[in-house]
């Protein structure tokens, strides 16, 4: 794993410095980890969903070979803008699914499938719509908890990658991310406290 890290890494510093060959490389180099993202995603969705792992890859690379501003870092770095992208196609696709249905359809999400999240919860399925809504809420009230959210759930990151990316120790994260989950729990529940995981 350290050996494919750093090669995405050279292959990504590459790509910014503007070597174009990089760029093909570094999609052969991250597209499996990719679809892999983007099938445990979607996995947690119900199978009427109508992106298909491959097509939700394909529409993240695209708008991250956009990302011209971007002076990439690491591997790291990345996936965490790959799990911003693929939350907002994501997002995008549901509420597209939303209005052409007129309301019915939206596209859950279990959010006990969700890696670390207590199995013995008993929230079922959570709309991707009202997970984004609370994760905005959760943005304003602590943007860093959000960050660890956006990145695990959606990203798939690991603590240690998410450290990584955040700059802080993974105990840090495994703190911030008992405590969001709590926040989202309790905002997607109405009010209910988590059930307490012994």
């Amino acid at each position: 794993m350290a050996d494919d890290a750093s090669e995405v890494t050279r292959l990504l510093l590459a790509w910014s410095d503007g070597h174009a060959a990089a760029g093909d490389a570094l999609m052969d180099a991250v597209y499996g980890e990719l679809r892999k993202m983007a099938r445990g995603y979607l996995r947690r969705e119900r199978a009427s969903h109508s992106l298909s792992p491959t097509a939700l890859v394909h529409e993240a690379y695209l708008k991250l070979v956009d990302q011209q501003r971007v002076k990439w870092q690491n591997r790291a770095h990345f996936f965490a803008i790959a799990a911003r992208v693929m939350r907002r196609i994501l997002v995008d696709h549901a509420r597209r699914d939303l209005r052409e249905k007129r309301g019915g359809g939206a596209v859950h999400v279990e959010l006990e499938n969700a890696e670390g999240l207590p199995q013995d919860t008993p929230v079922d399925v959570v709309d991707t719509l009202a997970l984004n809504r609370a994760l905005e809420k959760l943005e304003e009230l602590d943007p860093d908890q959000a960050r660890v959210v956006e990145l695990r759930f959606f990203g798939g990151l690991t603590v240690e990658e998410t450290a990584t990316v955040l700059a802080v120790s993974p105990a840090t994260i495994k703190r911030e991310w008992a405590m969001a989950k709590s926040w989202l729990y309790r905002e997607l529940t109405g009010g209910a406290a988590p059930p307490a995981v012994g």
